[in-house]
């Protein structure tokens, strides 16, 4: 499941597995890559296609296209997630893909196997410096090639109404024991009272939340893929929430609801574990609670570690059907690391950058207004993206998110074991890869 377009939008500026052999020998087919200056000198411009969802890109790629006149990029706006990966792989069966796509990272692995993505690492440069490691594996799939540069990135935090936990006593929970503990002494002060909810609808939180615990989901072999959805990180994750939820000490209840909005406003949900676009959601969601919130870094599961997971986030990659792919990866690294570019993204795109110097710079400069009161918002947040764990994705990760939401769901609503869940969307997906043909291990 992707992050939402509502979600991206209310932003208001608003991993990674190893390469299989069977992906590594994908990427080096298609047209070869052409499009300098000398060629275009000869036979005009080089026309590029870029498919993509995010918010006015089109401003964006304008200001290319006025410095970059032996290279014009056009932006065809598309739907996101699964939708448009899905159209992306159909498109290059069909010899008809674009030569520039917005992916999700989650989303990379599948593309590679489909043969859709180019190897890219000839032409990115430098480019691995300009992102926190963490958020760099997530576009080479652990190997030498690059599949993508990243463009945006959503790394988790905690978000919690400073007023009500003077008014419940409670202090700012900097491990997830200790937000256990918060949450049973609010709920029994105060039984209509949440500290927060367990939302079976979000996979992609869920993902993170393992991601910081240091689960690996999908990890390979040569040709083969194992499935650590069910590994022992994952188990602690779930058992954790799904121990809340038994006890009823958190709610249950899915999120972006009108039900959850209600809850924010009138403060019987007194904090949120989020990303850092959280605050535009809030301002949309809960208004009448604007300058009432703080933003402090996730809670750990040991004193003392320093780690975040993420949720959400995208990149720019080169099809190999491309017959231009130096000039887009060149455009595609311009987008993503120029700084008028990352600017231009911050402002009219509504993204929070993957590049680390952007994360700091003047086009964040300014909290959100939400939280217009806590100035050092984008200080605090760019330190806590340095912190991303790596995460694993695979060729599946659509099947394994809709399990999720089916086995978790039915476990959240009768408040049963988390565990069995899990095990439950593990199976489903291990079934899955076989089905597509691949090999699995374990």
């Amino acid at each position: 499941m992707s992050v939402s377009t509502h979600r991206r939008l209310a932003f208001g500026l608003t991993a990674v597995a190893a390469a299989t052999a069977l992906l590594a020998g994908c990427s080096g087919s298609g047209s070869t890559a052409t499009g300098t200056a000398a060629q275009s000198a000869a036979s005009g411009p080089v026309k590029l296609t870029y498919w993509a969802w995010a918010p006015n890109l089109d401003q964006v790629v304008a200001l290319w296209n006025t410095s970059h006149p032996d290279i014009q990029v056009t932006v065809e706006k598309q739907a996101s997630g699964d939708a448009l990966m899905t159209k992306v792989i159909t498109a290059a069966k069909a010899g008809g893909a674009p030569d520039l796509v917005q992916a999700e990272y989650q989303a990379i692995p599948t593309l590679v196997s489909n043969n859709v993505l180019a190897d890219i690492s000839r032409y990115d440069g430098s480019a691995a410096s300009d992102f926190a490691p963490g958020v760099w594996k997530q576009v080479t799939l652990g190997t030498g090639a690059v599949y993508a540069i990243p463009q945006d990135t959503g790394p988790l935090m905690y978000f919690y109404r400073k007023d009500l936990f003077t008014k419940y006593g409670l202090t700012v929970p900097t491990t997830w024991a200790q937000f256990a503990a918060d949450a049973a002494k609010l709920h029994q002060e105060s039984p209509s009272t949440y500290l927060a909810t367990f939302s079976s609808g979000d996979p992609g939180l869920f993902a993170g939340l393992a991601q910081q615990a240091g689960s690996s989901w999908w990890t390979s072999s040569g040709s083969t893929w194992k499935v650590g959805i069910d590994d022992a990180a994952t188990q602690k994750v779930a058992d954790f929430w799904g121990g809340l939820v038994k006890q009823g000490v958190i709610d249950n209840q899915p999120m972006y609801t009108p039900a959850w909005s209600k809850a924010l406003n009138d403060g019987s949900e007194i904090s949120w574990v989020s990303a850092v676009w959280a605050p535009g959601v809030l301002a949309s969601s809960a208004p009448a609670t604007a300058g009432k919130w703080a933003m402090v870094p996730l809670p750990q599961w040991s004193a003392g570690q320093d780690v975040t997971g993420s949720w959400g986030g995208s990149s720019t990659a080169v099809t190999n059907e491309s017959k231009h792919q130096a000039a887009a990866a060149q455009f595609a690294q311009w987008l993503n690391t120029d700084p008028t570019a990352v600017a231009a993204l911050v402002k009219d795109a509504s993204i929070y950058p993957a590049a680390t110097d952007a994360e700091s710079g003047s086009a964040l400069a300014t909290a959100p207004a939400f939280l217009s009161d806590q100035p050092d918002f984008y200080t605090s947040a760019a330190k806590i993206a340095a912190t991303t764990a790596p995460a694993a994705w695979g060729p599946n990760v659509n099947v394994a998110y809709s399990a999720f939401t089916d086995d978790f769901g039915k476990a959240a609503q009768n408040r049963s074991d988390f565990s069995a869940a899990l095990s439950g969307m593990a199976q489903t997906t291990v079934s899955d890869l076989k089905t597509q043909g691949f090999t699995v291990s374990g």
